[in-house]
């Protein structure tokens, strides 16, 4: 496993980190089975699998139903083994969510977060913007509450989940440490913003790596069963370059974040061992000499 440092925080962090929504509420594609989050156990067996593997960041949210309860059942009693990230602004109330940014709502957030994860402290703390990102910096309860939950010892680093085009206000704010920002294959959109975080010193999580199953072998099965979009018609000269072997997606899309030396994390999001397992072994075997420079020409 790689390991690369998280922006000024100093900390070393896996190069593939771990997304937990999936072990925590019904999320994904398809219907049933294949969205319905797993049980207790099998949520407990996909959490240490991923600190056996050597990932050693896990990134959660209030947001994601159950998804803090299991991490801080299952791992409190290996708490030294892995950076914890989680989220604020965006609250838990199954089957829904909903947004506060007030100042209480998020003090509140904070405590319960900690007591869910069954830690003394958080190593970061990010805030999960929804509508009118740019409302809530300006007004500034959320930020002040996270700027005193740092003072007091209970949040290490602070972040932003957001969209790349809000870039400019993060950095200008200064408060915050590392950014997580969509970036894949299919959507390059936040390459700018990847490169201006960086530029000062903002640790960089990627979130939807495979671009939600595009960039996994399940696109045959998506391709198949779905009519001509944007992703699919992206996702065409990829496929010609691997000779339709749908099986070399999961390399390439992850190779293809992992080659910025921008990005200090890639968080792959599954309930499935045997997915994390791929995306791990991914990261093992570059692809053959051309394959990633015909892709990044593809790219452009």
């Amino acid at each position: 496993m790689e390991y690369r440092v998280l922006g000024r925080t100093g900390e070393q962090v896996s190069i593939i980190g771990f997304g937990a929504l999936e072990i925590g509420r019904d999320w994904g594609i398809g219907h049933g089975d294949d969205i319905k989050r797993p049980s207790v156990e099998q949520a407990a067996t996909v959490l240490h699998h991923v600190l056996d593997l050597g990932i050693n960041i896990i990134d959660t949210a209030s947001a994601y139903h159950q998804s803090e309860t299991r991490i801080g059942q299952a791992l409190s009693k290996r708490r030294h083994q892995y950076f914890l990230a989680t989220k604020c602004g965006e609250h838990n109330r199954e089957p829904e969510t909903y947004y506060d940014f007030s100042y209480h709502a998020i003090a509140m957030s904070i405590e319960e977060s900690l007591a869910r994860l069954r830690t003394s402290q958080i190593d970061l703390l990010q805030i999960h913007f929804g509508p009118n990102p740019r409302n809530v910096l300006e007004q500034g309860d959320t930020v002040r509450a996270m700027r005193e939950a740092k003072d007091a010892g209970k949040v290490r680093f602070l972040g932003a989940s957001c969209e790349y085009d809000l870039i400019d206000d993060i950095i200008a704010l200064q408060d915050f440490d590392v950014v997580q920002l969509t970036y894949n294959l299919l959507d390059r959109r936040a390459l700018d913003a990847i490169k201006k975080a960086a530029d000062h010193a903002l640790g960089i999580l990627i979130r939807f790596p495979l671009a939600m199953g595009w960039l996994t072998p399940r696109a045959k099965t998506l391709i198949a069963t779905s009519s001509p979009q944007a992703d699919q018609l992206k996702l065409k000269p990829y496929l010609a370059l691997l000779n339709n072997d749908f099986q070399q997606l999961i390399p390439l899309a992850l190779q293809f974040i992992a080659q910025r030396p921008e990005v200090s994390s890639i968080l792959v999001g599954t309930k499935n061992v045997q997915h994390l397992d791929e995306a791990v072994q991914a990261m093992d075997h570059p692809l053959p000499p051309g394959i990633m420079d015909e892709v990044n020409r593809l790219a452009k």
